[in-house]
């Protein structure tokens, strides 16, 4: 007697397969080295930067600005603003920061998870920041850098849509009592893309790129711990 072709392929399938859990939002990355994280004490401003590549990349291509500074840095390299949020309170709140500096977008603009609107992404981020206001800390909200072309995936005109972005996140912060940290007009060329000096190509900041935002976000900082 023939089996069915469908009891067949579920056969074969059972025994050359295995289902894994996916851990979409990465919240292993920092999974240990966040229970290594003393409890903030009352006078330590402690800010948190979380991000993507960009934030990543400034850790490792300037360890020196963060050596000695009570910065913690959960950036993860190709992440979008819903992955963010889904690690947001394992990787912010639950450090107990003064200040959260997000520095979220481009990714999603890109489409490294799919589609997403200009609407989507602000929501996404909206959610972060009030999930930050709700637990007492003070929110800078970043603007997305500039980038007039993405390298693994041309043609998506970041150089309109990021603009357009940012006065959005711009106008939510001013709404809210947010520290708007506005990196696109001090670091843009006229094609509204970031120049090889501040990034070699043109999304991911050098060094010289990172020594421009560096004081802008100790600018940021030191303004959000101001608000009451």
């Amino acid at each position: 007697m023939k089996r069915p072709l469908l009891i067949v392929l579920l056969m074969i399938l059972g025994t050359t397969t295995e289902i894994q859990a996916q851990d979409w939002p990465n919240l292993e990355q920092f999974k240990d080295a966040n229970t290594k994280v003393a409890i903030a004490s009352d006078h330590e401003n402690r800010v948190v930067f979380m991000g993507n590549s960009i934030t990543i990349g400034w850790l490792n291509k300037r360890p020196e600005f963060f050596k000695g500074k009570p910065y913690i840095n959960r950036g993860i390299s190709g992440q979008t603003t819903p992955q963010m949020l889904l690690r947001f309170r394992q990787d912010v709140i639950a450090l107990q920061p003064k200040v959260v500096v997000i520095l979220a977008g481009t990714n999603d603009i890109a489409g490294n998870t799919g589609p997403s609107t200009l609407p989507m992404i602000l929501d996404n981020i909206k959610s972060m920041a009030e999930l930050a206001e709700a637990n007492d800390i003070k929110v800078v909200l970043s603007s997305v850098l500039p980038a007039f072309d993405y390298p693994w995936r041309p043609g998506l005109k970041p150089n309109e849509k990021i603009p357009a972005l940012n006065k959005l996140i711009k106008d939510y912060a001013a709404e809210k009592g947010f520290i708007y940290l506005d990196y696109f007009s001090a670091m843009a060329d006229k094609r509204n893309g970031l120049p090889k000096e501040y990034a070699s190509d043109e999304v991911h900041p050098t060094v010289a790129g990172y020594k421009v935002m560096e004081p802008m976000v100790e600018a940021a900082i030191a303004e959000a711990l101001k608000k009451e």
